[in-house]
């Protein structure tokens, strides 16, 4: 289902920036088991895979800092969370993979739009990502699931020195691609990439099946949309034949 808030001129839009996390690949249960491993060595409690779901979205780092303190309410001190930061980095780049996939459709849809305008005679859209995880796993996720091959780069949250929602990221994208804020949207499950795609003054489409639908609420997008099948008809002028 589509719901538009706001319609974004699809016809006009060169350049589509994906969100990783709750957007293209469901990789909610790996980083849950990675932070938990991480408290567990740490002497920590371990978190409800509800609660940890709640602190993705503003990178790996701010990840550690919300789930240490969250027993207690109290921030670690800047030695525990770095020492801690670094093995959570190290036991999720050894399980990434462990049960992370890309979405049901999402490869259909990155596919189709690809392709769709080939059908119109004007240059092709381009695609990337950009996401918070850092940038190595992120890369090595997305060619493990085949969606690398689709985008123009994959930037992570240490690409920068900023990270979303500072809209640097986005910039830079658009910069790559050639494309000015009007003729870019950001495509992604939460309020973050909503602000985002807003500091930037691009156009930005919300999913609802992600992993912090109900931010979407708080900070709406222009399109909302529940599945990535959506993509396809929100992001193709409508003279073309899906």
């Amino acid at each position: 289902m589509i719901r538009v808030l706001r319609p974004v001129p699809v016809e006009q839009l060169k350049l589509l920036v994906f969100d990783l996390d709750g957007t293209l690949i469901d990789s909610a249960q790996d980083l849950c088991n990675s932070v938990n491993a991480t408290l567990e060595n740490f002497g920590r409690p371990h978190l409800s895979d509800e609660v940890i779901a709640g602190y993705i979205g503003n990178g790996a780092l701010m990840l550690i800092r919300r789930a240490f303190a969250a027993d207690d309410g109290k921030e670690p001190n800047e030695e525990l969370l770095a020492e801690a930061y670094r093995f959570f980095l190290d036991y999720y780049r050894e399980h990434k993979l462990d049960y992370t996939y890309a979405y049901e459709g999402v490869l259909e849809a990155l596919d189709a739009l690809h392709k769709v305008y080939d059908q119109l005679n004007v240059p092709a859209r381009k695609m990337a990502v950009l996401t918070n995880k850092p940038v190595r796993p992120a890369q090595a996720i997305c060619e493990a699931l085949g969606l690398a091959p689709f985008f123009l780069n994959i930037y992570g949250g240490n690409s920068f020195p900023t990270k979303k929602p500072d809209p640097e990221g986005l910039i830079a994208l658009m910069k790559e691609a050639d494309a000015t804020p009007e003729q870019t949207v950001m495509i992604g499950d939460s309020q973050v990439d909503v602000l985002t795609a807003r500091n930037a003054g691009a156009w930005c489409i919300g999913c609802t099946f992600g992993l912090a639908p109900g931010s979407l609420e708080a900070i709406p997008p222009d399109v909302l949309v529940d599945t990535p099948a959506d993509w396809t008809a929100a992001l193709s002028p409508a003279k073309i034949d899906l």
